[in-house]
C-alpha cells in the first residue's frame, strides 16, 4: 500500500517535529519534508512531491493563504490542508476560496487530524468539527425559522439529532458517548449532513460565505 506523502509547514520547529513523529507512526502516512515558511514550502513541493501539505496560515513572509493560491496553479495535484489557530468563519472561507481542501484547528484531537489528512487525500473537503459547528449553528437557525426547508427536511431524525449536538459545540467524542455510537458512525452522520445541506463541496461553501457577506462575490 502506498503511503500518503505529507509536507508539514509551520514556522515553529517543535510543532513540525511533533506532528511529523505522529504521522510517521501511521501505517499509511509518511512525512517527506518540512518547511518553516511559505516560500520554503513551495520549494519543497517541487522537490519532495507530497500528496498533502499541512499549512499554517500565520507565517513570516508569504502566508498560508497566499501559498494556497499558488498551489492551485503551480501544483494542482497537491491537496492543501490548513492547520491553524484561527477559528473564525472569515478565515475558513478565505482559505477555501484560496484553494485549500480542508481546514482544521491546532487544538483538534489527534484522530481528527489523521482523519482530515485521509479525507483531503481522497479528494474530499474536510472541516474542523468546531468550524463545522459554526456553519451548522447558522443553518439550523435558518431551518427552524423556515428560511431553509428543503434540504433540512431530507435529514433523518438521527441526523437532525447529531446536527443539533454539533451546533451546540459538542465534539465527535462527546456526541458518540451521548448517543452510544462509535466515533466513526458520528463522523459518517456528520458527512451525510454536510452533503445533504450542500455545505460539503468548496463551491457550496463559497456560495454560503457570499450569502453571509463573509467573502466578496466576483460578480
Amino acid at each position: 500500500m502506498s503511503k500518503i506523502r505529507v509536507l508539514i509547514t509551520d514556522d515553529h520547529a517543535l510543532i513540525r517535529r511533533g506532528i511529523a513523529s505522529l504521522l510517521n507512526d501511521q501505517a499509511d502516512m509518511e512525512v517527506v519534508a518540512e518547511a518553516g515558511s511559505g516560500e520554503e514550502a513551495l520549494q519543497q513541493m517541487q522537490e519532495a512531491t507530497p500528496d498533502v501539505v499541512l499549512m499554517d496560515i500565520s507565517m513570516p513572509g508569504m502566508d498560508g493563504l497566499e501559498v494556497a493560491k499558488r498551489v492551485q496553479t503551480q501544483f494542482p495535484g497537491i491537496r492543501l490542508l490548513i492547520l491553524t489557530m484561527h477559528d473564525r468563519e472569515d478565515y475558513l472561507f478565505r482559505a477555501v476560496r484560496a484553494g485549500a481542501a480542508g481546514y482544521i484547528l491546532k487544538g483538534a484531537d489527534v484522530q481528527d487530524l489523521l482523519s482530515a489528512i485521509r479525507t483531503v487525500h481522497k479528494g474530499d473537503v474536510y472541516l474542523s468539527p468546531k468550524v463545522t459547528s459554526l456553519l451548522l449553528t447558522d443553518y439550523l437557525r435558518r431551518a427552524e425559522t423556515g428560511e431553509q426547508e428543503a434540504s433540512y427536511d431530507g435529514l433523518t431524525e438521527r441526523e437532525r439529532e447529531v446536527l443539533r449536538m454539533i451546533a451546540q459545540g459538542q465534539t465527535t467524542g462527546e456526541i458518540a458517548e451521548a448517543l452510544h455510537l462509535s466515533r466513526h458512525t458520528v463522523d459518517t452522520h456528520r458527512d451525510h449532513i454536510m452533503q445533504k445541506l450542500n455545505l460539503h463541496r468548496k463551491a457550496e461553501l463559497i456560495k454560503y460565505a457570499i450569502r453571509k457577506g463573509l467573502v466578496a462575490s466576483d460578480e
